[in-house]
């Protein structure tokens, strides 16, 4: 039924931001009904943060929404797991480097599965890619845009007259790439390494300029081009990629093919904590599993979505624990819902034709689907949708299974029973909208509503520093003072809980409790405390 209430409004044009052209721009696949995107990966040396999270989360919206869309894609996203970084770790615990790689790369793909990001079709390795890197490092060679030294091969950067259209960097402001020492053997300082000779101990390839390794920008050129061919639709990545990396990238690229060419650069903007650039010097640099320790993989991504993309996003306890009680009111309002339904669904009167939902749901419904069509096609607005279309709908439902929860009078009980079954039908199309909204955000948890509410609680429980025997103990504690009428330890029993973020309810003759924003919440950003 929600089908038809919203197919008569025209899809809107989907435009996302061109970091290339600096503007909005329409888009427009290649190929008609496909889409290639590429989007760089970890370095895998260590567990991911959360500006990882924030990246790979934004581009995951993009993967879901180009398939709902109806777009066959084909997402590719790598793993760097030969790189200084990796070698520099791997020395110091003693270990394999393509070995400590490999673990790290298990890690993030466990991080990934709790988020609920979408596996992208092929996840490539660079220790996997040796062959297809030296193919292309060769061809730029022999294009006249790279030249060997001593078992190094750099790029020329003065072959490449284009270079620096992405970032506005001209070559005085090139640094010879973040992971690359100035080398007088270079024929320009801002040359990068294509391939860099063997050193004892560290991990090398046969190749036709000696043993050695790949630089850091080659791997994606080459990947990419191997999944996608040398054109495709969407390259894609964090703003601190755009130079050195992807202007390397465009470089190298199109030394090797003077075809080569991506339609779409899109970059995802920084994580803030607390205003600060996060920072392991600066004691503020969070990884995914600290924040999931204490917070619900749904509630980081809440956080990560409840602002647009290419906007900077600022982590702090308050906020994240705003996320998680904005998840927490989700799932427990479409739980009400689920329970509220129990007893009519698949009976023969809610299938009756005569029946139909009530004009207020119709237009609730018209409205969540066409804010999400509007927002998501104007560059992925997510934020808008959580915080105003998505909610209207909640209240929408909340205010439904309130109605289906009164019994009819004996005499109005024909009306009120008709009215029950337009409630019932009105709920049912809304439930499925909404839950098509979270599906699409990536929202939609794998477990039943019960089982997320329980584990969004066992994490209030872990924050607070209490269990379950503890809150039910401040229940009964309370209860009795208030048997005895000392309602001013009855308030302080209660407020005493909301310092730690956990809501006593009172609902008829019984109490109950619920995870909340802690109450004059500390300016405390470390997840650990």
């Amino acid at each position: 039924m929600a089908e038809k209430i919203v197919e008569e409004k025209k899809k809107p044009e989907f435009q996302l931001y061109n970091s290339m052209s600096k503007q909005k721009e329409v888009f427009r696949p290649k190929e008609e009904g496909k889409v290639g995107m590429y989007v760089c990966g970890v370095t895998a040396y260590d567990y991911s943060h959360i500006g990882h999270a924030r990246a790979y989360v934004a581009f995951d919206v993009l993967y879901r929404y180009l398939k709902y869309l109806g777009y066959e894609v084909v997402y590719v996203r790598n793993f760097t797991d030969v790189d200084d970084k990796i070698i520099k770790r791997a020395n110091e615990n003693g270990e394999d480097p393509i070995s400590l790689s490999g673990r790290f790369c298990e890690e993030y793909l466990k991080d990934m599965d709790d988020l609920q990001c979408l596996p992208p079709t092929h996840q490539p390795r660079v220790s996997d890619h040796i062959d297809e890197i030296k193919r292309m490092i060769s061809q730029i060679i022999s294009n006249g845009c790279a030249y060997a030294v001593d078992g190094d091969v750099y790029f020329s950067i003065d072959k490449f007259p284009d270079y620096g259209r992405l970032s506005g960097q001209n070559l005085d402001g090139n640094r010879a790439g973040e992971r690359v020492a100035v080398d007088s053997r270079k024929r320009n300082p801002a040359d990068f390494a294509l391939w860099k000779a063997a050193k004892p101990g560290e991990p090398s390839w046969d190749s036709p300029w000696g043993p050695g390794r790949p630089g850091w920008h080659i791997e994606c050129s080459a990947m990419s081009a191997h999944y996608l061919t040398h054109t495709f639709d969407i390259h894609g990545g964090g703003m601190d990629l755009i130079f050195p990396h992807h202007e390397n990238e465009i470089a190298q690229s199109c030394a090797a093919c003077s075809e080569s060419n991506v339609t779409y650069w899109l970059h995802n903007g920084f994580v803030t904590v607390d205003d600060e650039k996060m920072s392991k010097s600066l004691g503020n640099f969070f990884t995914i599993r600290e924040v999931t320790k204490l917070y619900h993989p749904l509630a980081l991504r809440h956080f990560l979505l409840g602002m647009h993309y290419r906007s900077p996003v600022n982590y702090s306890i308050l906020q994240i624990e705003i996320a998680s009680d904005a998840v927490y009111y989700i799932f427990q309002t479409l739980k009400d819902a689920e329970d509220a339904l129990t007893e009519f669904r698949g009976k023969d009167e809610i299938d009756d034709a005569k029946a139909s939902i009530s004009t207020k749901a119709k237009n609730c419904i018209k409205n969540l689907h066409d804010e999400i069509l509007t927002r998501m096609s104007d560059d992925l607005h997510t934020s808008t949708i959580l915080s105003a279309a998505l909610i209207e709908a909640l209240r929408f439902i909340n205010a439904s299974v309130e109605t289906l929860r009164k019994k009819p009078q004996k005499k109005k009980q024909r009306q009120q029973q008709q009215e029950q079954q337009t409630t019932v039908l009105s709920l049912i199309e809304l439930e499925r909208e909404v839950k098509e909204v979270l599906d699409l955000l990536g929202l939609l948890p794998r477990l039943t509503y019960s089982e997320v509410l329980s584990q969004l609680k066992e994490k209030a429980l872990t924050r607070a520093k209490l269990t379950e025997d503890d809150i039910l103990h401040s229940i009964e504690e309370r209860a009795q003072a208030r048997k005895n009428k000392d309602y001013t330890l009855s308030d302080q029993i209660r407020s005493d809980l909301a310092v730690k973020g956990i809501a006593l309810m009172d609902l008829g003759k019984e109490t109950v409790w619920r995870p909340c924003v802690p109450v004059q919440q500390a300016n405390v950003v470390d997840p650990a405390q």
